[in-house]
C-alpha cells in the first residue's frame, strides 16, 4: 500500500463536514481556525503517529486497542479498554436517531421546522427509530455495511464539493456572500472558560484514527511511508477544517451565529449554496437524502459492531455468560437488551429537562465529546506501556525511538484528552451538568460491576 492510499483511507474515516459546523458554532465562527491549528499541531499529529507504532508492534493482534492493552499490561485492563470502547458508543447511538429525524424533515419540508418540535415528541419518535434500528441490527443485515460505506463516501464528496463551490461563490453570487474582514481580531478567539470547555469538541472531531493501525504493516516501507501518510492526512484535514471554516464565514456572520447552527447548519449551508448557483433546493435535498441514509446505516452498525468487538474477544472471567447468547444471525441478543436499556434512557431522560430541540442537539454533541474521547485514553496508556517495554516488542515503524520521549508524548496526549473530557462536562444549565457528570460515572460503574457479576456466576457454577 502506498502512503497516499493510506492518507485517503484515514481521511475519510476521521473527518466529516459536521466537524466544521460544530467548531464554527462553538468557537465564534472564524475564530475556530486557531483552535483547529492548535489541536492538529499539539495533539492530532503525535496521536496519529503513535497509532502507527502500536499497529506495527502488534500486527498479529488485529490492531485493536484491547489487544494492545492485553499484550502490554494484562487481561483485566484489556477488558476495561474493551468495555470503554463499547460503552462510549451509547451516547453516540442515542444521537443518531435525532440526526435521522432532522435529515428526514429536511428531505420532506426543506426548512428548519424541526427546531420548533416539542422535545418529548421528538425523543419519542427517535425512540421508535432506535427500536427499528435495533430490530434490523438483530437480523444482521450485511448490506447495511455496503450502504454505510457508499453513503459515507458520498458525504465526503459533498463536503469537499461544498468547499470548492463556496470558494467560487463570490464570483457568481456577488453581494449574497459575506466579505471577510482579514484583520487579526476576526480570527483571534478569547481564551476564556468557554474556549477550554469546548476543547472536547475538537478532540472528539479528530479522534478515531486507531482504526487504521492494522494497515501499517501492509505498506511498502512502513518506517517511512506510514509517517508520510499520516502527515498527508493531517494536512488534508487541516486544509478542510480551515477552508471549511472560511467557507462558513462567507455564509454566516461570525458575530451573529444562528442559535440552531448545530441542528440545521449543514442544511442551511447547502440551501444557500443552491441559491448562489440558481439550482433551488437541489443541493439541500441531495445532502439531506445522503445524510439520512448515512446516519441510519451508521446507527445500525453502531449498535452491532462495537458489541461484536467487545464480546468476540472478551474473557468470560469479566463478562457474565448471559451476554454471549447469539441468535441465528450471529447477533448478541442479550447484549442488545443492555444497549436498549442504556440508549433508551439516554434518549428519553433529556427530554424532561431540556426545553428545545436546538438545545437538545447541542447537548447530545457535547455529551458525546465528553464520553467518546475516553476510549482514546487507552491508546495513550497502551503507547506508554509499549515504550516502557520497547525491547520486548520490536517494530518496523517508530514514532520516536527514545523511551523517555515516547512516554512523554503518550502522557502529553493522555493529559490533553483527559482535560478535554473533564472540561467538556461543564454547563451553565444545572440539568445538563448533572447529565454530563452522571453519564460517564454510570458507564464506569457498569464496567466495574460486570466482572463482579461474572465472578459470582463462575463461582456458583464451580460449586455445582
Amino acid at each position: 500500500m502506498n502512503w497516499y492510499t493510506l492518507a485517503f483511507m484515514a481521511f475519510t474515516g476521521v473527518w466529516g463536514f459536521g466537524n466544521v459546523i460544530n467548531g464554527f458554532s462553538e468557537y465564534g465562527g472564524l475564530k475556530a481556525i486557531l483552535p483547529w491549528l492548535i489541536i492538529f499541531a499539539l495533539y492530532f499529529v503525535p496521536y496519529a503517529l503513535m497509532v502507527g507504532e502500536l499497529g506495527s508492534a502488534f500486527k498479529d493482534a488485529g490492531g485493536g486497542v484491547s489487544s494492545w492493552i492485553q499484550s502490554t499490561i494484562g487481561a483485566r485492563m484489556a477488558y476495561y479498554a474493551g468495555w470503554t470502547y463499547w460503552i462510549v458508543h451509547m451516547p453516540y447511538i442515542s444521537q443518531k436517531p435525532n440526526s435521522v429525524l432532522i435529515a428526514l424533515s429536511w428531505v420532506v419540508f426543506q426548512d428548519s421546522r424541526i427546531s420548533e418540535m416539542n422535545t418529548l415528541t421528538m425523543q419519542l419518535i427517535c425512540f421508535g427509530i432506535f427500536i427499528l434500528a435495533l430490530v434490523l441490527a438483530r437480523r444482521g443485515i450485511s448490506i447495511l455495511k455496503k450502504l454505510a460505506s457508499v453513503a459515507g463516501m458520498a458525504m465526503f464528496v459533498m463536503s469537499i464539493l461544498y468547499i470548492v463551490l463556496m470558494m467560487a461563490a463570490p464570483a457568481i453570487a456577488g453581494d449574497q456572500t459575506i466579505a471577510i474582514d482579514w484583520s487579526l481580531k476576526t480570527f483571534m478567539p478569547k481564551f476564556d472558560v468557554a474556549f477550554f470547555t469546548s476543547f472536547s469538541i475538537l478532540v472528539f472531531s479528530v479522534g478515531g484514527c486507531e482504526k487504521i493501525s492494522p494497515y501499517v504493516n501492509k505498506m511498502k516501507d512502513p518506517s517511512k511511508d506510514f509517517a508520510k501518510g499520516m502527515i498527508a492526512m493531517t494536512v488534508m484535514i487541516s486544509i478542510c477544517a480551515i477552508l471549511g471554516t472560511v467557507a462558513m464565514g462567507m455564509m454566516f456572520d461570525s458575530n451573529n451565529i444562528p442559535g440552531d447552527l448545530m441542528t440545521n447548519g449543514a442544511y442551511y449551508a447547502f440551501e444557500k449554496l443552491g441559491s448562489y448557483y440558481h439550482v433551488g433546493k437541489f443541493f439541500v435535498i441531495l445532502y439531506a437524502l445522503t445524510n439520512l441514509t448515512c446516519q441510519f446505516a451508521v446507527l445500525i452498525m453502531s449498535i452491532d459492531a462495537p458489541l461484536l468487538m467487545l464480546l468476540d474477544s472478551a474473557d468470560e472471567e469479566y463478562i457474565p455468560k448471559f451476554f454471549f447468547k447469539r441468535n441465528q444471525y450471529g447477533a448478541y441478543v442479550n447484549g442488545h437488551i443492555l444497549v436498549f436499556i442504556i440508549v433508551g434512557l439516554l434518549i428519553i431522560i433529556p427530554a424532561f429537562g431540556i426545553g428545545s430541540v436546538d438545545q437538545l442537539v447541542r447537548w447530545l454533541i457535547r455529551v458525546n465529546a465528553v464520553c467518546m474521547p475516553l476510549r482514546y485514553l487507552w491508546v495513550f496508556v497502551a503507547y506508554i506501556a509499549l515504550k516502557k517495554q520497547a525491547d520486548k516488542f520490536p517494530t518496523e515503524y517508530h514514532f520516536v525511538k527514545g523511551k523517555g520521549l515516547g512516554i512523554f508524548f503518550g502522557g502529553w496526549c493522555f493529559l490533553i484528552t483527559a482535560a478535554a473530557c473533564i472540561g467538556g462536562i461543564y454547563s451553565e444549565n444545572p440539568f445538563e451538568l448533572i447529565l454530563n457528570i452522571a453519564t460517564p460515572v454510570v458507564f464506569i460503574l457498569l464496567g466495574l460491576i460486570m466482572p463482579v457479576v461474572a465472578r459470582k456466576e463462575n463461582n456458583r457454577e464451580n460449586l455445582q
